[in-house]
């Protein structure tokens, strides 16, 4: 997803003058093709991502297209603050990028852990905030992050995670994608998760359809409000906390439509996300989703009480 980034925010930029790349000391074979082809709209603000926040927003006040790229937990959790007061509360136009959600830089432990940052961030007024599934997601997320002028945060894997979508995508904010369909269950996946999830449904010949939701908030409630009266049993999974995250979400929505009398009888809902705790071992993306029940398993498919 990071490579499909680079190349769609290369191709962006050779068309908008105003499009900008700031990163924190990494990127190297990643970023190089923006930083060569653009070298006086790129620059390395080394370790130093709050202060990189702070660019970004001076970037966008003077007129530019900003993003700010760095491994999952730094550009977010560290600069949460500057989020709030420098990018959100005068709605600029800054993006940023996470590459490496969830557990994708595992082996290095809790500190490069990003499992609490779609909580955060979609609390805070005027973020749109997004976790693309496959580098088709990502170029189409980074094209709506340029021509859109409100703050956007754009999870991405960094594990090659292959193209999972067979048609073009008519991508929406808040609107679920379909990957497979299919009857009674429906599995809704946020981010690198929903390749997993496709996966799982296919080799054990299940009869549920599953859903990406690349984009988290906004969430647009008419296609939610479809897919809540069509199935019986929703399946929400995240490689994120279970608290404020991407399930806590769509019980949300559910809850907003039934209150508004738009929904009679809500689906029933099992959210799979990570159990309110830390993960103190280090690991593969792999192996710690698996440690921490961020998975599948056929039992949810059996039976709908």
């Amino acid at each position: 997803m990071r490579t499909a980034f680079v190349q769609q925010l290369v191709e962006e930029a050779s068309h908008n003058e105003k499009v900008f790349l700031l990163v924190a000391d990494l990127g190297f074979n990643v970023v190089e093709p923006f930083a060569q082809k653009f070298p006086n709209r790129f620059l390395n603000v080394g370790i130093a991502e709050q202060n990189m926040a702070g660019i970004a927003a001076g970037l966008a006040k003077e007129g530019f297209i900003p993003f700010m790229y760095s491994i999952g937990n730094f550009p977010t959790l560290r600069c949460m603050e500057q989020i709030r007061y420098d990018i959100c509360y005068h709605k600029l136009n800054v993006n940023i990028v996470a590459v490496g959600g969830g557990y994708a830089y595992g082996p290095l432990g809790a500190s490069h852990h990003t499992t609490e940052e779609i909580g955060m961030l979609r609390t805070i007024p005027n973020i749109c905030v997004c976790a693309p599934s496959d580098p088709v997601e990502s170029r189409k997320i980074t094209g709506m992050a340029v021509e859109d002028a409100s703050p956007f945060y754009i999870r991405l894997g960094k594990n090659g995670e292959p193209v999972i979508h067979t048609a073009d995508v008519r991508l929406q904010k808040g609107t679920p994608l379909l990957l497979k369909d299919g009857k009674q269950i429906a599995v809704l996946a946020m981010g690198s998760v929903a390749m997993d999830s496709l996966d799982f449904v296919k080799r054990n010949n299940l009869s549920a359809a599953v859903y990406s939701l690349p984009i988290i908030k906004p969430m647009e409630k008419e296609s939610l409000l479809a897919l809540f009266k069509q199935y019986e049993k929703i399946i929400t999974i995240e490689e994120h906390q279970a608290s404020a995250g991407f399930g806590s979400a769509i019980l949300e929505c559910m809850n907003d439509l039934q209150e508004g009398k738009r929904l009679e009888k809500a689906p029933m809902v099992k959210r799979i996300a990570i159990p309110d705790t830390f993960t103190y071992i280090a690991g593969s993306s792999t192996f710690l989703k698996e440690k921490n029940h961020v998975t599948l398993k056929k039992e949810y498919f059996d039976t709908i009480t």
